[in-house]
Formats: C-alpha cells, structure tokens, sequence
C-alpha cells in the first residue's frame, strides 16, 4: 500500500513596526545557527495554525497576539535542501500587547528590526521567500523545488 505524502507545518509571524520586520538571529539550535529568521515554529498536534502564531510570538518574542488582528500572510510549499516538504503559513500583524524581548535567548542570539524590502543576507532562504511574496501580495507559492530553477 502507498504511503500518504506527509509534510511538516510550520507557522510564521511577520511582527510589522511601519515598513520593518522583526528578524531573530538563530543560536544554538542546531539548525541555521547565525541565520535570521521570523519567530515562528512547527504545528503542534491539535493545535491550529492561529494558535501556533499565538504561542511561538509569546515563546520567542513575549507578546501577546489577539487572533483578531492576525492577517493571512501568504503559504509557502518549501522543499527543504535535504528534500524534505514543508508547509509555511505566515500571518502579519502590527498589533501586539506587551515589550518585545528575547524570551528565549538559548535560542536566539538576538531580536533585530530591519526594513522588509532589505533583509540580511544571512536571512534563512524560506523566511525571506514567505517575507518576499506577502510583500507582493501573493497568497500562495513555491520555494525550493527543483523545477523552479528551469522556469
């Protein structure tokens, strides 16, 4: 019997200040280390995808999100350089309650505002293709897979 394709969803916050976007600069987790990267994370079983925004902004930044002023970014479907899909949902707001910090500095080695059309260059490549296509409003697109090189 064929096995149903799986992907692994990840659930990405763009925290907007007029026409910046705050970055974390990944430490000590074994992936992407010294790469900037929205605060974001994977679904947790029986949790939604507003629910994954909520509580990755609280445990990554330390502000409170209300689901009524989260707006549908944009969806990536990612193949990662190893060939692994994943599935991106990133929501936007301007909206948040309480002081932005690292909350989880084992993790992060810091919190940056940069301006969104100027993302470092050690920004991870997923981050900066959910960041490009919500900045031209494109609801749903492709990152990393292979026939994207041949369009």
């Amino acid at each position: 019997m064929k096995q149903r394709y799986q992907v692994t969803v990840d659930v990405h916050v763009i925290l907007e200040r007029a026409d910046q976007v705050l970055l974390c600069l990944r430490e000590g987790t074994g992936y992407r280390d010294g790469w900037y990267c929205l605060p974001s994370g994977h679904l947790e079983e029986g949790e939604t995808v507003v629910d994954c925004a909520i509580r990755e902004a609280r445990e990554e930044v330390g502000v409170h999100l209300d689901p009524a002023f989260l707006r549908p970014a944009t969806v990536v479907h990612h193949l990662s350089p190893e060939g692994k899909p994943r599935m991106g949902v990133f929501f936007a707001t301007d909206c948040w309650n309480g002081e932005l910090f690292n909350a989880e500095p084992a993790k992060c080695a810091e919190l940056r505002w940069v301006p969104a059309e100027q993302l470092p260059d050690n920004t991870v490549p997923y981050t900066a293709a959910g960041i490009s296509l919500y900045r031209d409003s494109v609801g749903i697109g492709l990152h990393g897979w292979p026939e994207l090189a041949s369009r």
